[in-house]
């Protein structure tokens, strides 16, 4: 097992390993690009709902907070 050759060849199918490994995971990184450069897409001109939707949700954080301070306080509900 110690023989250089079989080093030699261990090393060169770790090597190959990697390679494939990569290659794929390159693969498949660019796919999901393309799946997403493509969800994007067809969200062109659609309405953003953002703004109101974010309105809400500062309003129950802000609620949620109120809560939280009044039962620190000791104030009951």
């Amino acid at each position: 097992m110690t023989d250089p050759t079989s080093i030699a060849l261990m090393g060169a199918s770790l090597i190959a390993t990697l390679v494939i490994a990569a290659v794929a995971l390159l693969k498949g990184w660019r796919g999901w690009l393309d799946y997403k450069q493509l969800e994007l897409a067809s969200r062109i001109g659609e309405p953003d709902l953002a703004p109101t939707g974010g309105r809400i949700e500062i309003a129950d954080l802000k609620e949620r907070v109120r809560k939280l301070e009044a039962i620190a306080a000791g104030i009951e509900l």
